[in-house]
C-alpha cells in the first residue's frame, strides 16, 4: 500500500514538472509573440511571426496571425499605391486643367484691352473661349465619372444586348466622316444574331471611344475597322487601326489613371489621361475584359469580350 502510494506520488510530480514546464514553455511562446506582434505594428513592417515550438495548439494560431499580418500588410500596400496614383491623377488634372483655363484668360484679356477690336475678331475669340471652356468641363466630367466609377456609385445594371446593332450603329456613326477623309472602313458584323450580358449606354460609350480614339491616335494608317465575332462562352468586338501604334514595353500601362506617354493613346480627350481608364473601367463594369495588341504601322486592335448569351429563335 505504502509502496503504490509512493508510485502514485511520484507519477503526480512527474506530471506536475511536465506541466509546468509546458506551462512555462507556452507562457514565454506567448511573450515572444506578443513582443514580435508589438514590433512589427509599431514598426510598420512586413516581417512575419517566427516563432519555434512544438505546441501543437499554438501553431494554427501562428499560421493564422501570420495570413492576417500578410493580408493587412497587402491592403497597406494596395492603400499607399492607390494614394500615390490619386495624388498624381490630381496633379496631373490640377495642371491639365490649368492650360486651357490660361488660355481662356488669354483670350477675354486680349478682348478687354482691345475696345475697338471689330465684331469678326471678337466672335473669332470668344468662340475660342467657348471651345476651351468646353474642353474643360469634359475633363471635370471625366473625373467624376472615373470616380463613380471606381467608388461604384455609379449603376450599370446588366441585360441581354444585341451585339450586332450595337456594333454597326456606333462604326456607322463615323462612316461618312472617315470616307470622306479617305479612310478605309472596313466592317466585319455577322449576319448571325448574336446577344451578349453586357449595358447598351456603357457599351455605347466604350464603342465611341475606342473609334474616336483609333481616328485620333491611328490615322496615319487611314484605315479603322470594327470586326465582330464569338465563340461558344464569349463575344468578342475588336476595334483597330493601322496608325503608330503602342511600343510593347508601354502596353500594358495604357489604361492606368493618367499614364500620359507623348505618344500614349491614353490621352483621348484632350490630353485628361483618363479616356482609356474610363473605357476600361465600363467593360469591367459589364463583366467583361478589354486588352490591346498593337504592332506600329501594321495593326493596333483593341478587343472586347463580353459574356455570350444564347439566341432564342
Amino acid at each position: 500500500m505504502v509502496i503504490a502510494l509512493a508510485v502514485l506520488v511520484v507519477i503526480l510530480t512527474v506530471v506536475i514538472v511536465i506541466q509546468y514546464r509546458a506551462y512555462r514553455t507556452r507562457s514565454s511562446n506567448l511573450e515572444q509573440i506578443h513582443n514580435k506582434l508589438n514590433d512589427i505594428i509599431t514598426g510598420g513592417t512586413s516581417e512575419k511571426l517566427l516563432v519555434f515550438t512544438d505546441d501543437r495548439a499554438l501553431i494554427p494560431i501562428l499560421n493564422k496571425i501570420n495570413h492576417l499580418l500578410e493580408h493587412n500588410q497587402q491592403r497597406a500596400a494596395n492603400f499607399l499605391k492607390m494614394e500615390q496614383s490619386m495624388r498624381k491623377m490630381i496633379s496631373n488634372i490640377s495642371h491639365d486643367l490649368k492650360t486651357p483655363l490660361t488660355v481662356v484668360l488669354g483670350y477675354i484679356e486680349t478682348i478687354n484691352l482691345d475696345p475697338d477690336m471689330n465684331a469678326e475678331e471678337r466672335k473669332v475669340l470668344l468662340s475660342k473661349v467657348h471651345a476651351k471652356a468646353n474642353e474643360v468641363l469634359e475633363m471635370i466630367r471625366q473625373f467624376f465619372d472615373l470616380a463613380r466609377l471606381e467608388s461604384g456609385d455609379k449603376s450599370i445594371p446588366l441585360s441581354r444586348i444585341h451585339m450586332n446593332d450595337i456594333c454597326g450603329k456606333n462604326i456607322l456613326a463615323f462612316y461618312d466622316t472617315l470616307t470622306a477623309k479617305g479612310f478605309e472602313v472596313i466592317i466585319e458584323i455577322p449576319d448571325k444574331p448574336l446577344l451578349a450580358w453586357g449595358n447598351v449606354e456603357a457599351l455605347d460609350r466604350v464603342l465611341n471611344n475606342l473609334i474616336a480614339n483609333a481616328i485620333q491616335h491611328g490615322g496615319e494608317g487611314m484605315a479603322v475597322g470594327l470586326t465582330l465575332r464569338s465563340d461558344d462562352e464569349f463575344v468578342y468586338v475588336d476595334v483597330w487601326d493601322r496608325g503608330k501604334g503602342i511600343d510593347e514595353l508601354h502596353q500594358d500601362r495604357v489604361f492606368e489613371r493618367m499614364y500620359t506617354l507623348e505618344d500614349s493613346r491614353n490621352k483621348s480627350y484632350q490630353g485628361s489621361g483618363l479616356g482609356l481608364t474610363i473605357t476600361k473601367r465600363l467593360v469591367e463594369a459589364q463583366e467583361g475584359t478589354i486588352r490591346i495588341l498593337s504592332k506600329p504601322y501594321e495593326k493596333t486592335v483593341f478587343t472586347i469580350k463580353l459574356k455570350r448569351i444564347a439566341f432564342a429563335t
